[in-house]
C-alpha cells in the first residue's frame, strides 16, 4: 500500500501573530513553525500501517525552501520520503490541484490530509483533491482500519459519530482521533540522523489558477478592561446590564 501524507507548514501556536502591508499579508518574522497538528495525527497513522501492514509512506508538501525543514522532521518520525512542490501555496484550489498532480503521478492508495491547516482553517484541499480525482473522500476522519482494499472509518458529525466502509484509493481529512496523542512521536536521534540520507524530491509546480487572494487580516478585538461593581450596587450593574452590555 502506498501512502501520501499531506504536510502543512503553519505556525507554532505560542508565536506571536503580526501582519504586514496593509495587514493584507502574514509576517513570517520570528515565527516558529511545526507540522500542521491534524496532519502529524495523519503521519503518526501512516507509520502505523508502515509497522504493521508494510505500507510505504511519502510525505508532500506545497512551498518553497522554507519549509523543508518541516518535511525534514517527518522523515524523521518515520516517512519513506519527501517531495517538495516548488511554490507558494496562495489559495486553496491551486494547493489542490499541486497535490491532485503529485497523486495522479504516484499513484498512492491512501491519501492522508488534515481535515484543515492551523494557519487559515480553510478544510477545503482534501476535497477539491478528490473532485479532481474522483477518489472516495472521507472527512473528519476519527478512525481508519484498511484490510486489502475493504476500508471501515470513523468520522465525527454533528451530534455524534458515523461509520463508514469504503474502498482504496481513498483520501481523508483526519483530525484528532486518528490516533491519540501520547502515540504521536518526537523524533530520536536515530531518525534525525537517518532522515539527512532519505530523498526529498523536488518538483515544479503545474499550471493552476489562484481564484482568491488574502484582502485583509483583522485580528480578534481586545479585551476591554474588567468593570468592577460594588456587591451593594445593584441599580448600577443592571444599569450598565441594560445600557452598556445590552443583555438585558
Amino acid at each position: 500500500m502506498k501512502i501520501l501524507v499531506c504536510i502543512s507548514h503553519v505556525p507554532d501556536t505560542t508565536s506571536k501573530i503580526n501582519f504586514t502591508n496593509g495587514d493584507s499579508e502574514f509576517d513570517t518574522n520570528g515565527v516558529q513553525y511545526v507540522i500542521n497538528p491534524n496532519d502529524e495525527f495523519g503521519l503518526t497513522r501512516a507509520i502505523w500501517f508502515q509497522e504493521k501492514q508494510g505500507a510505504t509512506v511519502t510525505v508532500v508538501n506545497v512551498g518553497g525552501p522554507e519549509t523543508e525543514p518541516t518535511l525534514r522532521k517527518a522523515l524523521a518520525i518515520g516517512a519513506n520520503e519527501a517531495i517538495r512542490v516548488n511554490a507558494t501555496a496562495t489559495d486553496g484550489f491551486f494547493v489542490a490541484k499541486q497535490l491532485a498532480d503529485v497523486i495522479k503521478n504516484g499513484e498512492y492508495d491512501l491519501v492522508i490530509a488534515g481535515k484543515e491547516s492551523l494557519d487559515y482553517n480553510g478544510g477545503m484541499v482534501p476535497g477539491m483533491i478528490s473532485g479532481i480525482l474522483g477518489y472516495n473522500f472521507i472527512n473528519s476522519c476519527t478512525s481508519l482500519t484498511i484490510d486489502g482494499s475493504a476500508v471501515t472509518a470513523i468520522r465525527e458529525i454533528d451530534g455524534g459519530k458515523e461509520t463508514v466502509s469504503t474502498s482504496l484509493p481513498l483520501i481523508i481529512g483526519g483530525q484528532k482521533g486518528l490516533v491519540e496523542e501520547k502515540d504521536l512521536r518526537i523524533p530520536n536521534m536515530r531518525g534525525i540522523m537517518t532522515a539527512r540520507s532519505k530523498a526529498l524530491t523536488i518538483v515544479e509546480p503545474i499550471d493552476a489558477p489562484v481564484n482568491t487572494k488574502a484582502v485583509k487580516f483583522e485580528k480578534p478585538a481586545p479585551r476591554s478592561a474588567v468593570h468592577l461593581i460594588s456587591s451593594d450596587n445593584l441599580d448600577e450593574l443592571i444599569d450598565l446590564l441594560h445600557n452598556e452590555a445590552k443583555v438585558i
